[in-house]
């Protein structure tokens, strides 16, 4: 990679990773405030409705953002295009959701759940005005802007929520928490991005582009699918409150995670989609990604592993306390999935949406398989499930695009090898402080300090501090102007 390219993709990375975390001390702030303030019921209402949102999400971006951020050239006629593409299959989802409402609440059983879903069927217009103004930020590495602006809005979000739930508004105040945060994106984006878009034209033609955004929506449908099988058998089998509490544990651990995963491919894409003929600048950004994400999150995620109870009495409530399995299971699916993150970038920067639907019909299948299984055990049983698809799946991940594509085979292997033995040594370490019978908070802080002290340890072996030293060079990159 380029100095320059190398420079700017640190850069990019960095305003992701500090707004990522801004967001999520949001969303820890929204998960301790509002659990305090709300039932598991009425985060189950919300939990149902928003799996048939995300159903209508996945069309409505119709896999045109990633189009727009891959595509070698991108004319100001096509961009208009796709605006319009985007705009109009908002429109539709947005009537289409208000007009389910009333078989979604036939099916459900739960009268409430009418005025929710007509008053998030506007979410899809909000959104889909959005989505271009959002890649095309992304595709000029505007990185400050994106942040800035996500920060803003999820903060605006939290405080209309919280405020609402205060007045008493119950399930409304999520409701409420949606909207503007729709609102405040759309409007966030379009004065970052300084672009209105032009009437439609066919002389530009984005055919291509529909035809790569085809593939995608395939690929994320089953993607979302086979990460919405829990919520649905267990809505269905053991009801609202259940949901509700695993939609707790799921907000505090996969919520989080997924915030900081998801917006780095908006760094990660244009990037390797500029370096994917030079294949040893390709292999080694991807190997470092890989170590990057693993060890910033695998070690957060051990320290949760080990330390379930405890955290879940903090930010939860102590009313919470059934929970901590489902967390502690949580944590451990998000250190698998995360080494294997990679790989998701790898198939778009390259323009493979056709492997990537066959290959995500693999692990969707595997998915639904462990969920079914796991649900004859009760709540916990599909959370145990949930942890055991990605060990088996994550090992299939890279050896399933060795052969499609060149891959660093053995480095992402043994990149991952190091990452699970650091995490897996933190986790055992902050377990073993549980039974000190110290205060929720004190256990936490005792817990953080043994794991630190087992990668002090680890350091030890120059393999740790090669990685280490490859780590801080990477910041290094991020911090310099």
């Amino acid at each position: 990679m380029s100095p320059s390219l190398a420079h700017t993709a640190a850069r990019g990375a960095f305003f992701t990773i500090l707004a990522q975390i801004a967001k999520i001390v949001l969303q820890l702030l929204a998960v301790v405030i509002l659990s305090r303030l709300l039932s598991p019921h009425d985060y189950g209402l919300l939990a149902i409705v928003l799996v048939v949102v995300g159903v209508g999400e996945i069309f409505r971006d119709f896999g045109l953002t990633s189009a727009s951020i891959q595509a070698p050239e991108l004319t100001t006629g096509q961009r208009d295009n796709l605006f319009w593409v985007n705009a109009g299959i908002g429109v539709l989802l947005t009537v289409a959701l208000y007009f389910l409402s009333w078989p979604i609440e036939s099916i459900t059983r739960e009268a409430e759940i009418l005025g929710v879903v007509q008053w998030l069927a506007p979410l899809f217009l909000l959104n889909g005005l959005a989505t271009q103004h959002r890649a095309n930020l992304s595709r000029e590495l505007k990185f400050r802007a994106l942040a800035i602006t996500e920060v803003t809005a999820t903060a605006l979000a939290l405080a209309a929520g919280i405020a609402a739930a205060l007045l008493g508004a119950e399930y409304w105040a999520l409701v409420l928490q949606q909207l503007v945060l729709g609102t405040a994106m759309l409007v966030g984006s379009v004065i970052a991005g300084r672009w209105l878009p032009r009437l439609p034209s066919r002389k530009h033609s984005i055919r291509s582009m529909l035809h790569f955004g085809w593939n995608i929506v395939a690929t994320n449908m089953l993607i979302y699918g086979g990460s919405q099988i829990d919520t649905v058998i267990i809505g269905l089998r053991f009801g609202t409150t259940s949901l509700g509490l695993y939609n707790r544990a799921f907000q505090l651990v996969m919520t989080p995670l997924g915030q900081v995963r998801a917006p780095m491919k908006g760094v990660a894409l244009p990037v390797l989609s500029r370096v994917q003929e030079d294949r040893p600048r390709f292999d080694t950004y991807i190997a470092s990604a890989q170590l990057a994400l693993g060890y910033a999150l695998g070690i957060p995620l051990a320290l949760l592993v080990g330390l379930a109870e405890p955290v879940v009495s903090v930010m939860l409530g102590s009313q919470w306390g059934d929970a901590a399995p489902i967390v502690r299971c949580f944590a451990i699916a998000g250190m698998l999935t995360t080494l294997s993150y990679v790989g998701y970038w790898v198939y778009l920067s390259r323009g493979l949406g056709k492997q990537l639907f066959r290959y995500t019909i693999v692990t969707t299948l595997i998915k639904a398989a462990c969920i079914a299984v796991g649900s004859m055990f009760g709540l916990v049983g599909v959370a145990v499930a949930f942890a055991i698809a990605p060990a088996i799946a994550w090992p299939l991940s890279i050896a399933w695009l060795a052969r499609i594509t060149p891959m660093p085979v053995r480095r992402l292997y043994a990149g991952a090898a190091r990452v699970l033995l650091l995490a897996g040594g933190v986790a055992l370490a902050a377990y073993g402080t549980n039974a000190t019978g110290l205060p929720s908070v004190a256990s936490i802080g005792v817990g953080i300090l043994a794991g630190g002290a087992v990668v002090g340890l680890l350091l030890v072996f120059p393999v740790f501090r090669h990685d280490l030293k490859s780590l801080v060079e990477f910041v290094k990159l991020m911090l310099t102007r």
